[in-house]
């Protein structure tokens, strides 16, 4: 026994939480256990993948542990199929794993990744294989009784990898655990095979067993209370080597194999520089050489087609000997970083994009200030016109390897990678993601498993405020919302709901892929990283089992595909265009377009990327941009930190103040931008100019500022003002720029990001300005599927009065189109009707003419485009008005309009006539098709045709209460803000949309849109208004809010509009008049009034005005007044008011 408690067990089966709702364990925190007991060695043992080993290897190397690296693989045996472990021992070993990995998600068409078990003996060479758990492959067969298929594996690996074969004996008290160790036991005598202890570890502590098996639920997607579901002992968290020794002190020799095991292993996966792919062939030299012809050849081009030189003039025109200068210059750092290959690889998709009617964005991200980018036409800015820096994007100071963010048209992105994986083969893959269990997911899964009511956990769950900018655990979202303590204390169910849900916030959830991100390698990528393919997914390119992070540690280099539907859209807009102007091209508009500029500064931006929220409408306000540099400007203001020096820079661009340079010699770097420091690349610049930085050193110094740490900055500080006093400037003076310049490089913006989407911001504009018919049919078929972007721009269409043709199944299309100044509304836009459904049914339209009745409609449409959910969002959004205007009628018969459709379907196809051959005498209208009912009221059918086009099209729910708008003093929301004299003011508006945020400080607020009679809007309800409100807010209710304004300084500029008071309109027009004002000028009105009805709650005052004078009386005892007694005293032609 003493001998035992010598030696130290090894735990070679830990599950981390890349075993997908399986493992509990983050690498991190296993690091830490380790590191703090002193453990040995741990090996990797996750389901399916070796997501982690990279990771894992890191982490435990850097703990003092030793790491063993292995997985769990699916293998097909005769058709059953189940997992067997394997363990790395060397090199040779992981490359063979990493090939079986991948091979069984790659080779794989099944719905769960596996190989077939002859593929374990091709190469066996540095790799253990363990039999598995009760769980695994041998134990599944076991429990089959299959005896006999067990042998014939156990003879096989044997005598495939003789001593690196080991049968595992386990002890959870796992069901039929022990059975199948005695089992295993027997065939280890009678095979000569030896055997080892082993632990499956899911999780660290034993306390989260409860937790474990809901995570097993949520992966399986069962329920806690399942008797058929699968479940654990609470044996398998990590023991103590101890409790480990205990449990096998009758084996001495499964504990011997265990402590023996690490001795075996000799390799664990290391981190890589970055290895760049080279493209170098015989055929075109170097990658190098190449890369100086195609940039000088590009740059000519340049001057050839851009700047209009003459081509004999060129070499001596001292503009280009600049641009060639910076060249050679950028040309030198690249090919000293060995980066011309990938400058190369991205060159060649960019153009071979371009010369496929595929749109790509002018550039993004640093990779824009690079005038070699520039010239192999990867970015379609140039550096110099707008003052960018090289060094930004690539310097030999540089830690980590920059890559090109490059943006495509979303529609077309799949045909470049459909480029890259034929012309890379197996070199090329996606990077993997994984959606990890936050905190309003975590709660909705947990609730589901433990069986609590959908929307019971539905109505915790948005207690959770859901805000990407500012995210919350679940802990800070439970000390920051008074309404969940509440329950937590109470509810003993929300109580379990949380406990669990705290135990597994933050691990993985599920797998999927980054499409944007792409990693080439300069060999097969199966060598270097496993492989990842969703078989239920349809990307063309198979993805690395290595995250973001791990897979640049593995040496790939990552480029990005970046999806951005404005390319789209703007490609739309121009084809459009071009039906009417074939010579139109964005790329040649004029970018100093004054009537671009008007609209800009009017604010009215609906549509325009960039610069369409509320927020950045007032600054363009404010603004008045007047050339692009101000639009560049303010994409790169327009962020929490640079804001507050919006209004600085529009009072010196506007003479109200002046502009501080801080010295001098920096006037020319700060004069762009009115002495407001805006760009990461002015900082580079100050630190050049004033202190002889070189270009590398001054992106240093912009780093170190933006890191913010203390010892290096001190560092760059010293270089700083060393350099400037070797300029002739004092000590003082460089210390006091130095410390105004650092707040602003810590959240300066990269001006070449922030100049390629100001271009494509001011494109959209352009195409607003002077074609706003097909701009917005583009934009808004783009956005066919989000009611609210579709909302927005339907009030846009209607502020530039254009006819909008609404929803009509006879003139209407399935996409958004404009035609002879007319705009027709898209029917596939309507919730439920499918796009391709009906455009088979417009094409119908097209082909056989006009519907002339319902019964026409569903004699010529062929019945799978018409089921009940599309006739039912038809109906809803007034699509069949036109044919019969009885809403509910239609609405009430459509089961019977779809069965008559598929009789006459039938009939047609038993007859052999043509289907849509339908004669005149064959479209009788018949009496029992539709129902004999009354139309939905106005509320009703405009509360369905909201939940059809979300929105309201052919009426406004507003109108209804007209009548009380003078009672209550209401105005319009456009009205009350552009009136500077009014401070408050009633609005009646209609509930579109609310999101419910927190503050920085836990409280919460909404941001909600509403519709009134003139415009959508949004309005911020802070906590106490909403809390006291929160029961009425719901979408689709009209509300009358009552608003205060306040006006944050004399110029009127910024306005700030309170929401002061919410009530349901619907509950004032019922509501007892409660106080009453009415008044007169002349008093025969007066004896006309009946106020004789005195036994209500109605306080009146009369005010009689006479020569200037008004005389005012209240009446002694309340009188009963009524909605409709209201009317009548205004009929009569008194002004009343209620209070």
């Amino acid at each position: 026994m003493q001998e035992l408690n010598n030696k130290i067990f090894n735990h070679l089966k830990i599950h981390t939480q890349y075993s997908i709702c399986e493992g509990a364990i983050k690498i991190e925190e296993l690091r830490d256990f380790c590191k703090n007991n002193k453990i040995k060695s741990v090996g990797l043992s996750d389901t399916s993948n070796l997501c982690g080993s990279l990771e894992f290897s890191e982490n435990l190397s850097k703990s003092g542990t030793q790491p063993i690296i292995g997985t769990q693989i699916m293998f097909n045996f005769k058709g059953e199929v189940g997992l067997i472990p394997l363990i790395a021992k060397s090199e040779i070993g992981y490359g063979k794993i990493i090939k079986l990995s991948s091979k069984s998600f790659l080779n794989n068409n099944n719905s769960e990744p596996q190989c077939k078990f002859d593929d374990l003996f091709e190469d066996s060479e540095g790799v253990i294989v363990l039999s598995g758990s009760i769980n695994g492959l041998i134990g599944k067969l076991f429990n089959k009784g299959k005896f006999s298929e067990i042998q014939e594996i156990y003879k096989n690996l044997k005598k495939n990898f003789e001593n690196n074969f080991y049968i595992e004996i386990q002890r959870h008290n796992d069901k039929n655990e022990k059975s199948f160790e005695n089992y295993n036991l027997e065939l280890s005598k009678k095979f000569n095979l030896p055997i080892i202890a082993t632990q499956e570890i899911y999780y660290l502590d034993k306390s989260m067993h409860n937790a474990h098996e809901a995570l097993i639920c949520i992966g399986q997607k069962s329920y806690l209370n399942d008797k058929n579901r699968i479940s654990f002992s609470d044996q398998h968290y990590f023991k103590s080597s101890d409790e480990m020794n205990k449990l096998f002190v009758d084996l001495p020799e499964a504990l011997e194999n265990n402590y023996n095991l690490p001795l075996r292993c000799s390799f664990r996966p290391l981190p890589s520089k970055p290895i760049l792919p080279n493209i170098s062939s015989t055929s075109s030299g170097d990658a190098d050489r190449t890369l100086s012809f195609n940039s000088e050849d590009g740059l000519i081009k340049k001057f050839l087609d851009i700047f209009n030189v003459p081509k004999s003039q060129i070499q001596s025109n001292p503009q280009f000997k600049k641009y060639k200068e910076r060249l050679d210059h950028e040309l030198k750092i690249i090919i000293e970083m060995k980066y011309s290959s990938y400058f190369l690889i991205v060159s060649d998709y960019i153009k071979w994009a371009k010369n496929n009617d595929i749109p790509v964005g002018p550039g993004r991200g640093s990779g824009a200030g690079s005038l070699v980018a520039w010239c192999l036409s990867i970015t379609d800015l140039d550096p110099i016109k707008f003052n960018l820096i090289f060094e930004r994007f690539l310097n030999p100071d540089r830690i980590s390897m920059p890559d090109f963010d490059i943006d495509f048209c979303e529609e077309k992105r799949d045909l470049v990678f459909e480029y890259l994986n034929n012309k890379y083969k197996d070199s090329v893959a996606h990077i993997i993601t994984f959606g990890k269990l936050k905190a309003r997911m975590v709660i909705r899964d947990v609730g589901r498993v433990i069986g609590l009511p959908y929307g019971f956990v539905d109505s915790i769950s948005k207690m959770i405020p859901f805000d990407p900018s500012r995210p919350q655990n679940l802990t800070e979202c439970i000390n920051n919302e008074p309404r969940l303590q509440k329950l937590i204390k109470e509810d003993q169910r929300v109580k379990k709901l949380v406990d669990l849900s705290l135990k597994l916030e933050g691990l993985n959830r599920n797998v999927a892929t980054h499409a944007a991100g792409v990693v080439i390698a300069d060999k097969k990528l199966t060598n270097t990283v496993p492989l990842y393919k969703d078989v239920s997914s349809n990307l063309l390119l198979p993805s690395t089992q290595f995250d973001m992070y791990s897979a640049e540690n593995a040496g790939l280099i990552k480029f990005d595909f970046l999806g951005l539907k404005t390319l789209t859209v703007i490609n739309k807009t121009q084809k459009l265009i071009n039906k009417k102007d074939e010579k139109f091209k964005v790329e040649n508009i004029n970018y100093e377009d004054k009537k671009v500029f008007d609209l800009l500064s009017s604010g009215k931006t609906v549509g325009l990327f960039q610069l369409e929220s509320s927020g950045m409408r007032d600054a363009l306000i404010n603004m008045k941009p007047n050339h692009l540099e101000d639009i560049i400007a303010l994409v790169a203001l327009y962020r929490p930190g640079p804001m507050s020096n919006i209004p600085i820079y529009n009072d010196c661009k506007h003479g109200k103040l002046k502009p501080d340079y801080l010295h001098p010699l920096l006037e020319q770097i700060l004069k762009p931008t009115y002495g407001v420091i805006i760009y990461q690349e002015q900082v580079m610049q100050i630190a050049q100019k004033l202190s002889g930085f070189t270009a590398g050193e001054a992106d240093i110094l912009r780093r170190a500022m933006g890191k913010k740490k203390r010892s290096e900055l001190e560092k760059q500080k010293q270089r700083f003002i060393l350099g400037a006093e070797k300029n002739g400037i004092s000590k003082e003076i460089a210390a006091g720029i130095f410390l105004k310049i650092e707040p602003f490089a810590e959240y300066g913006f990269n001006k070449s990001h922030a100049a390629a989407y100001a271009i494509i911001a001011y494109q959209t504009a352009y195409l607003k300005t002077h074609y706003p018919n097909e701009f917005f049919a583009a934009s808004m078929t783009m956005d066919i599927s989000n009611q609210n972007k579709l909302s927005e721009f339907y009030e846009e269409l209607k502020r530039l009065n254009i006819k909008i043709i609404r929803p009509n199944i006879n003139e209407c299309f399935a996409d958004f189109r404009s035609y002879e100044n007319k705009f027709y509304y898209a029917l596939g836009s309507i919730k439920s009707v499918g796009f391709e459904a009906i455009s088979n049914v417009v094409n119908e339209r097209l082909k056989n003419g006009n519907f002339k009745s319902i019964n026409d409609f569903i004699n010529r449409v062929n019945p799978k485009d018409i089921n009940k959910l599309q006739l039912e969002g038809l109906v809803k959004g007034g699509a069949f008005d036109n044919l019969n205007n009885n809403r509910q009628s239609l609405y009430n018969s459509i089961p019977n309009l779809i069965l008559k459709s598929k009789n006459i379907f039938e009939n047609k196809i038993a007859n052999q006539i043509d289907l849509f051959d339908v004669n005149e005498s064959e479209i009788k209208y018949d009496n029992n098709l539709l129902s004999n009912i009354e139309d939905w009221k106005f509320e009703e059918r405009l509360s369905k045709e909201f939940e059809a086009i979300g929105f309201f099209i052919s009426d406004h729910p507003i109108n209804q209460y007209k009548e009380i708008f003078n009672d209550y003093n209401i105005k319009d929301y456009n009205s009350f803000l552009s009136d500077q004299t009014s401070k408050q003011c009633n609005i009646a508006a209609t509930l579109l949309k609310i999101q419910e945020r927190k503050t920085s400080k836990g409280n919460s607020y909404a941001v909600i849109k509403f519709t009134d009679l003139s415009s959508v809007f949004e309005l911020f309800v802070f906590s106490d208004v909403l809390e006291l409100n929160r029961d009425i807010l719901i979408e689709g209710n009209s509300l009358l809010i009552t608003l205060n304004k306040n006006l944050s300084n004399d110029d009127n500029r910024f306005k700030r509009v309170n929401v002061n008071k919410i009530v349901l309109i619907k509950e004032l027009v019922n509501r007892p008049v409660s106080s009453l004002e009415l008044s007169f000028d002349d008093l025969n009105k007066i004896s006309n009034l009946d106020l004789s009805k005195i036994d209500g709650k109605t306080n009146v005052i009369l005010k009689y005005n006479d020569n200037n004078k008004q005389y005012v009386f209240k009446l002694k005892k309340s009188r009963k007044i009524d909605r409709n007694q209201l009317n009548l005293i205004k009929k009569d032609g008194v002004l009343t008011q209620i209070n």
